[in-house]
């Protein structure tokens, strides 16, 4: 999980069973959302990147899941380069039913 120059905004589930996070890997210029679960021994499972229903070549980050279960809220934005070279992002916040994460859990 720790890998990358960028990794940030965790969110882990109120039943602890699963951790999303956004990161920038090395030699990409946006971040995208990951998710591990938790595995039955305890520890965290391999990293999977979350899939183009949620990254985009567009900068995604910050995933939180409402409390009811139902919807995962994340921000989208798009980077843009001043004249100095400094990045900034212009963006807004997105949403899809959370019934995704369920799809990329690993069947045991």
């Amino acid at each position: 999980m720790n890998q990358g120059k960028y990794i940030a905004h965790p969110f882990v589930a109120p039943d602890e069973s699963y951790l999303m996070w956004d990161a920038e890997k090395d030699g990409e210029s946006t971040p995208d959302i990951y998710i591990s679960f938790r595995q039955q021994d305890g520890s965290w499972g391999e990293a999977i990147n979350m899939g183009d229903t949620i990254n985009t070549p567009l900068y995604e980050q910050r995933p939180k899941v409402t409390p009811d279960g139902k919807y995962l809220f994340f921000w989208k934005g798009d980077v843009k380069t001043r004249d100095d070279g400094s990045r900034y992002v212009v963006g807004s916040p997105y949403w899809v039913d959370a019934k995704i994460i369920e799809t990329l859990r690993p069947k045991e």
